[in-house]
């Protein structure tokens, strides 16, 4: 094989990798019923396609492929260990059987493997705390400083989250299954913060040289219509019209250059008018019940603003009205700010400040960037320059993201 073939049969197993690896791990813990297990199977598995692919040529079904292979490997490493450990030696025919039993299913099965991952990872068993992370790291492939970075923690303390929960899965032997009817409505809430904090990863990355990552984003959108499907509640509507309406922002949140653009700033000929229809639609069926939540509210949030033909017509009241009623029924920093946000394009950004200034004074969001931004825009469009530039600074120390870094410095500049 020449050398651009082999760079060019490379290029097609990184490309595997990025779109087919975190469906081919959800199917490796399926079959294998162990995380780390299967974690190493999937390393094992692409090891052989960039071995193999290249002489070989790619197999009609890439992803099968690297799920037969991976089974097999992880079964291969357990036959050798048994040679040294006798205990072994039962967990591989375990793993054989199960491997042989479940080889059939493996086609209808392997779609549905990932939303039976986020159940088996948002299992009441797991705390909290450990839920999210574990879901953010095995379904989406999101590194422990990323994670961090958006939980505004430290790594080493999701680092041990993620040990513990893989832990507690394995010992307690958690199924790995989509829960009954009768269980789905007590799991729903943290699968649903789960799908959109997934979600935000890809909409907003929390660091990298990109706005966005498309393919977390469209995971989470995918996701969130197999739970629509499974689970049609109004909140699993809402959140799936929250999503499809942000989505549709995507084309227009970046330059060409890859600049961040604001939102007032977009070129709203840039949105995607398929998706708005489709979150309008479902933003409609949720409100029209009187058992409306969090996603739902936000979702009417981002209709206003898809209903908009340019920002300047924006309705700012009922936005206003609308964190009104988030705030009372899910109350956090995070919304206030958002809250205050909008205060200030209805009022000005004098009354914006007085909220946002409040919100630091009670010591809350000192470590979050936007909150810092936010209240420097405040300060830029009353004239406080002086003051603008330092928060401007304190939001830029906390930035990881190369295109939003690279705004809050044309902000300073723009001061100077």
């Amino acid at each position: 094989m020449s050398e651009d073939a082999m760079v060019t049969a490379r290029e097609a197993i990184v490309e595997v990798y990025g779109a087919e690896s975190r469906r081919v791990l959800a199917t490796l813990i399926r079959l294998l019923g162990d995380f780390d297990l299967a974690e190493e199977a999937l390393h094992e598995a692409f090891a052989a396609a960039i071995e193999q692919w290249p002489r070989d040529g790619m197999p009609a079904n890439p992803r099968a492929w690297l799920v037969s292979t991976g089974r097999f490997k992880a079964i291969d490493a357990m036959r050798r260990r048994a040679r040294y450990d006798a205990t072994l030696g039962e967990y591989a025919r375990e793993y054989d059987s199960l491997v042989t039993e479940s080889a059939q299913a493996d086609d209808q099965d392997i779609d549905d493997d990932r939303l039976r991952l986020i159940f088996t990872c948002c299992h009441p068993a797991l705390s909290p705390e450990a839920q999210i992370p574990l879901t953010l790291r095995e379904v989406c492939g999101l590194t422990t400083e990323e994670i961090a970075h958006a939980f505004l923690t430290k790594p080493a303390t999701i680092a041990q989250r993620i040990v513990r929960a893989k832990a507690k899965i394995r010992d307690a032997r958690i199924p790995y299954e989509v829960p009954a009817p009768s269980q789905l409505s007590e799991r729903l809430d943290a699968v649903l913060r789960v799908i959109y904090l997934v979600f935000n990863e890809g909409y907003s990355a929390s660091s990298g040289e990109a706005v966005t990552r498309a393919e977390v984003s469209g995971e989470a959108i995918r996701l969130g219509r197999l739970l629509v499907e499974l689970l049609p509640e109004v909140e699993t509507r809402g959140l799936l019209a929250l999503m499809l309406l942000q989505e549709s922002r995507r084309a227009a949140r970046t330059s060409a250059d890859g600049d961040l653009v604001l939102l007032e700033d977009q070129d709203r000929s840039l949105w995607h008018q398929d998706l708005i229809t489709e979150g309008l639609a479902l933003v409609t069926q949720a409100l029209s019940t009187q058992r409306i939540g969090p996603y739902s509210i936000q979702a009417a949030i981002a209709a206003v603003h898809a209903a908009a033909a340019e920002a300047a017509k924006t309705d700012w009241a009922q936005i206003v009205g609308l964190y009104d009623v988030l705030t009372r029924i899910e109350p956090s920093p995070i919304v206030e700010l958002n809250r205050a946000v909008a205060v200030a394009m209805r009022d000005g950004p004098l009354a914006g400040l007085v909220l946002i200034e409040g919100l630091f004074n009670r010591g809350e969001l000192t470590g979050y960037h936007l909150a810092h931004a936010a209240r420097a825009d405040m300060c830029r469009r009353l004239g406080r320059h002086a003051e603008a530039r330092t928060f401007y600074k304190s939001a830029l120390a906390l930035t990881k993201q190369e295109p939003e870094r690279r705004f809050l410095e044309q902000r300073l500049s723009s001061l100077e």
